[in-house]
């Protein structure tokens, strides 16, 4: 729940910058936030200074990391209204099948890639954010987001669904912990791949049943706008064209 102070325009910080984190960076710099954003790579630094945000370096799967973004961010903009991690939880060191493959099949480096490393980063995130707001003493919000194997584990991708589960798991302690001081944690389950996927990369499905990012972003702003008497904490997305399973 963004500050309802009026005399600053509201703060945020975005990691994760080059795809659905890019399309909420721009749709708060259109909604007049200021705004950084976080990446590892200088093409997608260079990519947050084009768009008009403050361009930040860190890593999210370190707590130290996090919590230095976050201050940069707030010295930079004069508080943090909110804090989005939208990075991916892998940083290109998957391994083996997709989803880390049949349990009984599977090597240790699979579980560190699929099940270990979304948990860490959702920790280090949730942690090292979480830790300053409260410091920071007033309002905020802080939105996780993750996959739809949060909900469900499915063959071949139970270790991607231990990851996601913690994931989950993590983000509902902090949300328990952290909303009696006023900082609004919520959980962004997006049910389905996120563009720019084709339907070749999808198989079969229709490119209409991958998540859009400009409306995922959306769905972003609207949490973070929401007030204290009326906070979602998780909040799930799915397209029509794909499968839904309540």
């Amino acid at each position: 729940m963004a500050s309802a102070d009026s005399a600053q325009a509201h703060s945020a910080l975005v990691f994760g910058a080059r795809n659905l984190g890019r399309a909420v960076i721009e749709l708060l710099l259109a909604s007049g936030w200021s705004v950084a954003g976080v990446a590892r790579s200088q093409e997608t630094l260079d990519g947050i200074t084009a768009a008009g945000a403050l361009a930040l370096r860190a890593d999210i799967t370190e707590q130290a990391s996090v919590r230095d973004a976050v201050a940069q961010a707030a010295d930079a903009h004069g508080r943090i209204d909110l804090v989005v991690n939208a990075a991916s939880a892998y940083g290109g060191k998957r391994t083996g099948p997709f989803g880390g493959g049949p349990i009984a099949e599977a090597d240790a480096d699979a579980f560190d890639a699929w099940a270990a490393a979304p948990a860490r980063s959702a920790f280090s995130f949730l942690s090292g954010a979480g830790g300053y707001l409260l410091e920071q003493g007033h309002p905020a919000t802080l939105i996780q987001v993750t996959g739809g194997s949060s909900r469900r584990a499915m063959p071949g991708r139970g270790l991607w669904a231990a990851g996601a589960f913690g994931v989950r798991a993590i983000t509902q302690a902090a949300a328990q912990e952290l909303r009696p001081q006023g900082i609004h944690v919520a959980l962004l389950i997006v049910d389905a791949g996120i563009e720019p996927f084709s339907a070749a990369e999808r198989g079969d499905a229709p490119n209409q049943a991958a998540a859009d990012p400009p409306s995922l972003a959306e769905a972003v702003l609207f949490l973070a706008e929401q007030g204290p008497r009326a906070a979602t904490h998780e909040l799930q997305v799915t397209p029509l064209a794909e499968t839904w399973v309540p």
